[in-house]
């Protein structure tokens, strides 16, 4: 073997007992001292950011339960990014695709990315875009959706839960979530309706569309004897939107 390849193993060796300790053997030649401090340096390093960008999932987990469910990721999940901030990214794939635990919380993918979506939207090098125009002339006005705007809908509350809400059984109705980065590059959120929902997934879908073209396609969707009364609910409802700069004017 030569001095390349020996490298090599020597680091896959390394690398998987530092993931994942109990199943791999300790490299030959590394003091067992020096290779729990890096273990340990490595793995508080992943807890400590799982920790601070998923708080509700942790909170509802004891230091146990966190702790089992940070080393299976650890161990199990082959990251594809050495920056820090994708690694909340990485842990959804895993959630999705990986983790397969019959004890776990039937809402903990749905809760752990509506905290990623919090953490993505903050840290987003996009810029929100106000507007200047006025919001009486908004029918005919081409509108957009801002790109720090995410319209979400999910199985369970999730802006709801916590260590003293935890539904465990699937609710009747989905709940509709608009997260968005406003002008003051503050990440909020508001629980919106069927109706918003459906008007800013017309409105994601297209690059810009006129505001009557959009609330007219909900009036006939909705089949309301009195479309009137949906064009001008909608109306008011995109100029809410449009002055929270969840939408955008062309």
């Amino acid at each position: 073997m030569n001095n390349k390849q020996d490298f090599k193993s020597t680091q896959q060796a390394f690398a998987a007992y530092i993931r994942d300790p109990k199943r791999n053997p300790m490299p030959a030649d590394v003091a067992e001292p020096r290779m729990a401090m890096y273990r340990n340096l490595f793995f508080n390093n992943i807890d400590g950011f799982l920790s601070g960008n998923f708080p509700v999932l942790r909170a509802l987990h004891n230091d146990q339960q966190w702790l089992d469910l940070v080393q299976d990721f650890y161990a199990k999940h082959p990251c594809h990014t050495p920056y820090f901030l994708q690694i909340p990214a990485e842990f959804l794939v895993y959630l999705q695709h990986e983790r397969h635990c019959e004890d776990d919380l039937p809402f903990m993918l749905e809760l752990a990315h509506y905290e990623w979506v919090e953490m993505a939207l903050a840290t987003s090098e996009i810029e929100v875009i106000g507007h200047d125009k006025h919001l009486d002339e908004l029918l005919n006005q081409a509108i957009a959706l801002s790109a720090l705007a995410w319209p979400l809908v999910y199985q369970y509350p999730v802006h709801k839960i916590g260590p003293h809400f935890l539904p465990l059984a699937v609710p009747e109705q989905p709940t509709f979530i608009v997260v968005y980065r406003d002008a003051d590059d503050e990440v909020n959120f508001i629980e919106i309706t069927a109706l918003t929902y459906r008007l800013l997934e017309i409105i994601q879908a297209q690059d810009a569309i006129l505001a009557t073209d959009c609330l007219q396609q909900v009036a006939v969707e909705s089949q309301h004897p009195n479309p009137e009364l949906i064009i001008n609910a909608g109306l008011d409802i995109l100029k809410s939107l449009a002055e929270k700069t969840i939408i955008t004017l062309a």
